[in-house]
């Protein structure tokens, strides 16, 4: 019985000759580099990988060039709107770079983030954008800022969007001037008597969201009661148990909750709802991220916002501009209070 012919794998050569061009030639046209190839040779170059049905060997690609033309992202959670929005606009920036985008999940853990760092850098992306909440306490992070000192010795670039604390390019959101804004704009509103729910007091945002706030109501000489904070996942569960723990020691005179994230304040919605506590009439409640969620539930959530779309663009901007020794590595983002009718306010009395 006769045996199938194998055929031979399509090479740069069949495409250079196909085209009638030098392999150099069809090898810049094909593999974006940076010289000018003309628009003539390189539309016969395109013309003939599409009839040779060519693809590029990326391996072969990152071994010669020592990167490819990929985008690695690392998110805390996908599933949280904050992150996925960050993502859409590295996904944007990089479609109109012509790169690609491979996303992780670090599920906010310092040891996972410092493996996947490891192992992406086997891959030779040429940017690695790390979107994960920074903590105080990461036992990895020397580790973290060696794996990627080495990735940039070689070549690649490191973009942080959070807190500055690592000496790398860093997109940074100002979560303490942003909720302590929030704070002022809420006193201005009538309230007095505030409760929070903070996040895990090792991660950096949700303690400089926290401090932020109660800073911006010392100002007005108005503390929070230690009683009158719980702590709990970012998470919208963290939420809706942080505030059942507020009802179940009591909201006697309690007028507005805090929460350090928007996910967390829908979870907070619910859980006061549960025990018969409508929130923006009996209780305001306010978060900080203004995911889009947040526009749509009931009451509209009054919130800190956050350009994240724009923010995960600048990321990626910030990742392929020249490097200048004397450029400022921390870019800061402006955030803005939002108010809707979860903070109706209160009469003057």
């Amino acid at each position: 019985m006769p045996t199938a012919r194998r055929t031979a794998a399509v090479t740069l050569h069949d495409v250079a000759r196909e085209a009638g061009v030098s392999l150099a030639t069809a090898s810049r046209a094909l593999n974006g580099s940076a010289r000018t190839v003309n628009d003539a040779y390189r539309e016969r170059v395109l013309a003939a990988a599409a009839k040779l049905n060519y693809t590029t060997n990326l391996s072969a690609q990152a071994v010669a060039k020592g990167s490819t033309t990929s985008v690695a992202l690392l998110v805390g959670d996908i599933a949280d709107p904050y992150f996925s929005s960050i993502a859409a606009g590295v996904i944007k920036g990089s479609e109109d770079a012509g790169l690609i985008v491979t996303m992780s999940v670090t599920e906010r853990s310092s040891q996972r983030e410092l493996e996947l760092v490891r192992a992406l850098r086997g891959q030779r992306p040429r940017v690695i954008i790390l979107a994960g909440s920074r903590s105080s306490d990461e036992e990895h992070q020397a580790e973290l800022a060696r794996e990627l000192e080495a990735f940039e010795a070689n070549g690649g670039r490191v973009v942080f969007v959070s807190q500055h604390e690592l000496p790398f390019d860093t997109v940074r959101i100002d979560n303490y001037g942003g909720a302590r804004a929030l704070a002022d704009s809420l006193v201005g509103l009538g309230y007095t008597r505030f409760a929070a729910i903070a996040g895990e007091t090792a991660l950096l945002t949700a303690t400089d969201r926290l401090a932020g706030f109660t800073d911006g109501l010392a100002a007005h000489g108005i503390r929070i009661p230690d009683e009158h904070v719980v702590s709990g996942g970012f998470t919208r569960n963290g939420g809706y148990d942080g505030a059942l723990e507020l009802v179940d020691r009591g909201l006697d005179g309690i007028e507005l909750i805090f929460a350090v994230n928007d996910v967390m304040a829908i979870g907070a919605m619910s859980g006061l709802r549960s025990r018969g506590i409508e929130p923006g009439r009996d209780i305001a409640i306010a978060g900080f991220d203004d995911i889009q969620t947040v526009r749509d539930v009931t009451p509209a959530l009054t919130t800190v916002g956050i350009p994240l779309f724009e923010v995960g663009e600048s990321a990626l901007a910030v990742a392929l501009r020249a490097r200048d020794a004397d450029a400022e590595r921390d870019l800061s983002v402006a955030t803005s209070v939002v108010l809707r009718a979860s903070t109706p306010g209160l009469p003057a009395s």
